[in-house]
């Protein structure tokens, strides 16, 4: 059974020195506590461990190998002591959070994380230099310190290894955390500094693609994935620059001697991001001063507006050429705004046709402006649901949606809402709803109620198994499309397979396009997969 974490009372004194104010967290084996250092008045977080066993061994080696290490990427250990229960270790305090929180909550882009990874390398190869291999590089072991620019601080350095010491660690055993070791390692071999690199490898490939390029719930799986190597990050995000995607597959090269070093890494990521500066002052019109526009969030904003606002009742009647060719112009340049204008727009419309309407729309306008905000330029990408739903073509909705949106959720809450607004598009036009071949008519006008409205439209979907089943198909291989791409022909095979799952419950008319939509997108995937 494990033991509780260590603790002390709020305001005692630690050690004669510290005195702790309030926990910052805790786990199996210990607590951590913001302190005031009362010699010297420093807020420091004082790190609480329960003496006996190998947590006070590991604590006590983690204060002494961050004590040799002056670099502003590691996080500074100024004192340890102990008493007959614990061990207590003073360290740096930084306010801020993991870079385990921010990829959870999916707030870090891109260009945030590549540099938080060559922070982290620059702080490796400074341990490097000084016979110090970490071993346990992980996101949970990085903090982000609170502020406007990125700044990292590599925590825990109780597993390190260094060339003047001998580890905790028995024969055979292989510390650290399985999703980030290496295979040298799994292989029983010594890695090195290379193994520090091949987690920040991983941790970088993680934070780019949205997914980690080996974790399974089976450990055993999860291994054989490791020793398999990691399919290059291209793959998944075909978007990124060359140089960047070539720096981090070669982080993760299975011979650890072709890997590069800590400090050669950085500099690689570094160049990358500079590279891609480089690019858009290139591209940068002196007339506009913005940055590259993409085509596809200005179309899709003007389609929005534009077709809000020339079919529902808007007043005054003829604006939606302007308020499209508005909506185009903020998409393209400001994004967020763009994607919140547009939104917005049909929010008095639908109060003309049902008060419930308008109320039920706002409330997931809300929603959904915070949650694609962090992806502005591809928030709108639901409203190609109406525009493919007519032609049959709206199981080619993964494909875009894993062309343009990175993070997971988003993917899969792009798929969903392509379809349902598909359905509520045709309703208002009378068109046959995509996956059922049948009409449908919602009672909405003068309705007051937005929970009467939700459930109105709740039973079109129950009413209609393939209409439902459809939406959670797309919304769940959107999701999961860059994964099964990069998993090969199986993958490719899976992703077409659960494509083909509306059409078993769909009438005959629907079961064509799905069939049709489903090889094409097996087409594609199999066509990126070679290149």
């Amino acid at each position: 059974m494990a033991q509780a974490a260590p603790t002390v009372a709020e305001g005692a004194l630690v050690l004669d020195r510290y005195r702790p104010l309030r926990p910052l967290g805790s786990g199996g084996s210990g607590s951590v506590w913001l302190a005031r250092d009362e010699r010297t008045g420093l807020d420091v977080a004082l790190k609480i461990v329960a003496r006996d066993g190998k947590a006070g061994q590991r604590a006590e080696r983690e204060a002494q190998v961050a004590a040799r290490l002056r670099h502003e990427r590691c996080l500074r250990a100024y004192a340890c002591g102990s008493d007959t229960r614990h061990v207590y270790v003073a360290y740096e305090y930084a306010p801020g959070r993991t870079l385990r929180d921010a990829l959870r909550a999916d707030e870090l882009r891109d260009r945030d994380a590549v540099e938080a990874g060559a922070q982290v390398l620059e702080g490796l190869a400074h341990a490097h230099a000084r016979g110090v291999v970490h071993r346990d590089v992980k996101p949970a072991n990085v903090l982000l310190a609170d502020g406007e620019e990125i700044s990292v601080r590599l925590l825990d350095f109780g597993l390190a290894q260094t060339d003047d010491a001998e580890t905790l660690t028995a024969v055979g055993d292989v510390p650290g955390t399985l999703a980030y070791i290496p295979p040298e390692r799994l292989a029983g071999d010594v890695s090195g500094a290379a193994g520090d690199v091949w987690a920040v490898g991983v941790l970088l490939w993680e934070a780019l693609a949205g997914v980690h390029p080996f974790w399974t719930s089976s450990p055993l799986e999860t291994a054989r994935a490791i020793e398999r190597g990691a399919p290059s990050l291209e793959e998944a995000r075909p978007d990124r620059s060359r140089s960047l995607t070539a720096a981090v597959d070669e982080a993760l090269a299975l011979d650890p001697a072709q890997r590069p070093s800590a400090a050669r890494l950085a500099h690689a990521l570094r160049e990358a991001l500079e590279e891609r500066v480089r690019e858009r002052q290139v591209r940068k019109e002196p007339l506009f001063r913005a940055r590259a526009v993409s085509y596809e969030a200005p179309v899709l904003a003007a389609v929005v507006v534009g077709w809000s606002a020339a079919t529902l009742p808007f007043y005054p009647g003829g604006w939606w050429i302007g308020l499209a060719l508005l909506a185009a112009g903020l998409a393209a340049f400001r994004p967020r705004i763009g994607l919140a204008f547009a939104l917005a727009v049909p929010i008095l419309p639908l109060g003309n046709v049902s008060l419930g309407l308008a109320l039920l729309w706002t409330g997931l306008a809300a929603a959904w402006l915070a949650l694609t905000a962090g992806e502005a330029r591809s928030g709108l990408l639901f409203a190609v649901g109406p525009l493919l739903a007519p032609v049959g073509a709206l199981g080619l909705v993964p494909l875009l949606a894993a062309r343009a949106v990175r993070s997971p959720a988003r993917r899969f809450a792009q798929g969903v809402a392509a379809v349902l607004v598909a359905a509520v598009t045709a309703g208002i036009r009378g068109a046959d709803l995509p996956f059922a071949g049948a009409h449908a008519h919602v009672a909405l006008a003068g309705s007051d109620s937005a929970l009467g409205v939700a459930g109105a439209l709740a039973r079109v979907v129950t009413a209609h198994a393939g209409l439902g089943l459809a939406a959670l198909v797309l919304g769940i291989a959107a999701a999961a499309v860059p994964r099964l791409r990069s998993l090969g022909p199986w993958g490719i095979a899976g992703a077409g397979a659960l494509l083909l799952v509306p059409a078993l419950v769909a009438p005959a008319a629907a079961a064509a396009p799905i069939v049709a939509t489903a090889w094409l997108t097996c087409a594609a995937l199999t066509v990126s997969s070679q290149n």
